[in-house]
């Protein structure tokens, strides 16, 4: 069985900004039916339903990890303004975090391959990847 991750936004707008990124995931055949909106627990005084709080993403057997940062950062690319960051955690706690401005700032292909590849590595140590400490 594969992996979840939590996907949470901190930032302006955080919530309309998750509500994006949910959006931007599910167009993706490949994220179809594996992301689920998590919902803060609704205030007593409220009658309403929470609002989203994180995405939980099923990742397929064998990770796609690579995947999933690739879409978060070229989602946080598209991020016209703002100081939006999504934090990517595992079950485990290992967790690494995709800055709007930093993405944004990024120029060509290669400088993305390697915040990309940098945040992979990340994420991946502490899950028993071969490479990892």
């Amino acid at each position: 069985m594969g992996e979840t991750v939590r996907v949470e936004i901190r930032g302006e707008a955080s919530s309309g900004s998750l509500r994006s990124l949910y959006s931007c995931l599910i167009q993706d055949p490949e994220w179809r039916g594996r992301v689920d909106v998590i919902k803060a627990p609704p205030q007593p005084e409220t009658l309403s339903s929470g609002l989203p709080e994180a995405l939980a993403i099923a990742l397929a057997p064998g990770g796609v990890v690579a995947v999933l940062v690739g879409a978060v950062v070229s989602w946080a690319r598209r991020q016209a303004v703002g100081d939006v960051v999504c934090k990517l955690s595992r079950l485990d706690g290992t967790s690494v975090e995709v800055s709007a401005p930093i993405a944004r700032s990024l120029r060509g292909a290669d400088e993305v391959r390697a915040l990309v590849e940098d945040a992979v590595r990340q994420l991946e140590r502490g899950s028993g990847a071969a490479d990892g400490e």
